[in-house]
């Protein structure tokens, strides 16, 4: 399950849908992908895992 609200999944899919040429009967595929790349991109830019002045040497 995702942390974006449907608003944002929607707007994400829609932007995947129409760069793939606007395939029909593919909803459900966009929805899914937006869904795991929003998750990945928030997991990636996870503030926990950026270095800080704390844990580089120097």
């Amino acid at each position: 399950m995702t942390k974006y609200s449907e608003e944002k999944i929607r707007n994400y899919a829609h932007r995947l849908w129409e760069k793939e040429g606007k395939p029909e009967g593919k909803a459900d595929e966009f929805w899914r992908q937006a869904e795991t790349e929003l998750d990945a991109e928030s997991e990636s830019s996870d503030p926990g895992d950026q270095p800080n002045a704390k844990t580089i040497p120097g």
